[in-house]
């Protein structure tokens, strides 16, 4: 995926610590913060039913004996008993067993992609023994792709020589953006906003119309678009996390969220999440004005079951899977 050569410019520590800061969970309903709220998690090595080694990021070391009293607990038991937001149980030497079948299964010349993929699945088979607990399991039954598709849908969303961009405003200035080039080998240039505010120029103080000099200044420096996507960082966040359906198609048709270009490749999810608020809002429909339910078996038979499952492209939704994995749901 990304390129021996790839190159990061254009970020400032702020601008770092604002990009990631987009990526982490939280609350569906805003983040609002609570100071009694679970926070860091809590790492227990076990051998049997003996507890070896127990660990909170938050605080350090913890007493074993302690703990041993009530073991043995699920990885949601332990994160409740120490007051932490997430726990992992591990098997005594399961990580050496990871990275040794690793070494096994891969091959010289595979790249980042390739690798990542045979990681994560060597580490899901031991998931799937028993021999590591986590909790919450917010990507549990996601499926694993094979580096083929990563790299077709790469294809249909960002071919070699087209670069991505995400520019986020906030009080009418560009608050961030991350624009990826790719090649041939990968994505070989990584840009962020420093350089790109000076580029622009002034600025008319409406982001729906300032994009466009994003837009321009990321094509000059780093070539033609594939994928533009534009919008209030306030807006991003909360889409991010939006269980409700048609959320993203929702805010693309009221301009709260600008997609230019977008390539065919997405207009499937979109389409899907529009087809969710369509089946939401004819289910809410029927509930109200038929009390005794004699419209539903019509509704069904019309819209068929509802489905959160992507379509051709997509062994899943991709929005549906962005929100699983930020959102702080159990």
């Amino acid at each position: 995926m990304l390129a021996p050569d790839v190159r990061f410019e254009g970020f400032t520590t702020t601008d770092w610590v604002r990009v990631l800061s987009l990526f982490q969970p939280r609350l569906t309903t805003g983040e609002a913060r609570d100071p009694e709220r679970p926070q860091g998690g809590v790492i227990a090595v076990v051998e049997g039913k003996k507890l070896k080694k127990l660990l909170h990021t938050k605080v350090g070391r913890l007493r074993i004996d302690e703990a041993q009293r009530d073991w043995p607990l699920s990885a949601h038991g332990l994160a409740v008993r120490h007051h932490a937001s997430w726990a992992a149980i591990l098997s005594w030497g399961v990580l050496e067993d990871i990275m040794d079948r690793f070494a096994l299964r891969v091959r010289r010349g595979d790249d980042i992609t390739q690798q990542t993929i045979a990681l994560l699945q060597v580490a899901r088979e031991e998931a799937l023994a028993g021999r590591i607990d986590l909790w919450p399991g917010r990507m549990r039954g996601v499926p694993i792709p094979p580096a083929s598709v990563v790299t077709s849908t790469l294809d249909s969303v960002c071919r070699p020589g087209k670069t991505m961009v995400v520019g986020l405003f906030e009080a009418d200035e560009l608050w961030t953006c991350f624009a990826m080039r790719r090649s041939a080998a990968g994505f070989d240039l990584l840009l962020g906003p420093d350089e790109v505010r000076t580029d622009m120029g002034l600025l008319a103080g409406d982001w729906r119309r300032d994009y466009r000099h994003l837009t321009h200044t990321i094509e000059h420096r780093a070539g033609p678009l594939s994928l533009g996507c534009f919008t209030e960082v306030s807006t991003f966040r909360s889409l991010l996390v939006d269980p409700s359906p048609g959320a993203w198609a929702r805010a693309v048709a009221v301009r709260d969220l600008i997609l230019s270009p977008v390539p065919p490749a997405l207009t499937i999810p979109l389409g899907i999440d529009a087809g969710r608020l369509a089946v939401s809002a004819m289910k809410r429909l029927s509930e109200r004005v038929d009390a005794l339910g004699l419209l539903a078996p019509m509704v069904r038979s019309v819209l068929g079951p509802p489905s959160d499952n992507g379509d051709g492209l997509f062994a899943f939704h991709p929005l549906e899977l962005l929100r699983r994995l930020l959102s702080r749901e159990r």
